[in-house]
């Protein structure tokens, strides 16, 4: 079993202490922030999280669940897995980060056609 990131201990890649490396190592593990999206609209039981997330393992969804809890972001519920409230407010910052991604595909869209044209003309 992995080791949970807690604000003031060290975590991987930082021995800081600092809350925003534990929460960005917390989010930073695989399938994470999906597991997080995938219960936006409310419980879910295992079974149906683990259909949500696609090709997610059942030993890996057991880890982030056990971790998103242990961190108060999950609860689990007798309808399955739901965020608590403060995984609800950390829901929240999600459209901030879906718009900067919007403008990051269009500056893409925009660079990879301009750098397709030059290719062509060389």
């Amino acid at each position: 079993m992995t080791t949970i990131p807690r604000p003031g201990q060290a975590v991987r890649g930082s021995q800081s202490g600092r809350p925003i490396m534990a929460l960005l190592d917390l989010l930073g593990r695989r399938w994470a922030l999906r597991v997080i999206w995938e219960l936006r609209d409310g419980p879910l039981s295992f079974r149906e999280l683990q259909q949500r997330c696609g090709s997610i393992s059942s030993s890996v969804l057991n880890q982030r669940l056990a971790e998103l809890r242990a961190a108060g972001v999950l609860e689990h519920r007798a309808q399955g897995y739901a965020l608590s409230a403060e995984g609800r407010r950390l829901l929240e910052l999600y459209p901030p980060l879906e718009a900067w991604a919007q403008g990051w595909a269009r500056r893409e869209r925009r660079t990879g056609a301009g750098a397709r044209a030059r290719r062509e003309r060389a």
